[in-house]
């Protein structure tokens, strides 16, 4: 199962940041269930909401360079306070350090500018392999993130 845990990105500056918003509504089904009485955001979809902006970031940043973008670590993750329906969780992510294979980001997301979550990610970025019939998925896949990141972009111009 597949979840886009964003509903907006705000702004990209590609190497550089990003910032995106997810809207909590009552009508995500896993609230049904975390939990019935006091439904809250579950802390690993924060932190996916974190992953997927900074794997835009990184994606937008090499002009889709690579086909798969996955979280590799999550360090220092601190949970600071719930996220509920009707509230907005902001992420915003910034590139610390990159080298051939990974890039490192300091994530946050906050409620009404209370940080609800933070940790510094590594995601690992690659291709799948080469050659004729992979060479096809690795562009199709490609051509799917730009227009998944065109759909979050409501098609305005949010690369700065």
């Amino acid at each position: 199962m597949h979840f886009t845990l964003l509903d907006r990105i705000l702004e990209l500056k590609p190497g550089v940041s990003i910032t995106a918003v997810k809207s909590l509504s009552l009508a995500e089904e896993y609230l049904q269930d975390h939990f019935p009485l006091f439904p809250v955001m579950p802390g690993v979809l924060m932190l996916e909401a974190m992953t997927q902006a900074g794997s835009w970031l990184v994606r937008v940043s090499e002009d889709f360079a690579h086909s798969v973008v996955l979280l590799k670590e999550a360090r220092n993750v601190k949970y600071n306070d719930f996220v509920q329906p009707g509230e907005t969780l902001t992420v915003t992510a910034e590139i610390i350090k990159q080298d051939e294979a990974t890039v490192t980001l300091k994530a946050r997301g906050a409620v009404d500018g209370v940080e609800a979550v933070s940790a510094r990610l590594v995601l690992h970025r690659f291709n799948r392999a080469e050659g004729a019939r992979l060479g096809t998925l690795e562009e199709y896949t490609r051509r799917r993130m730009r227009q998944n990141f065109e759909m979050l972009c409501h098609g305005e111009s949010v690369v700065k």
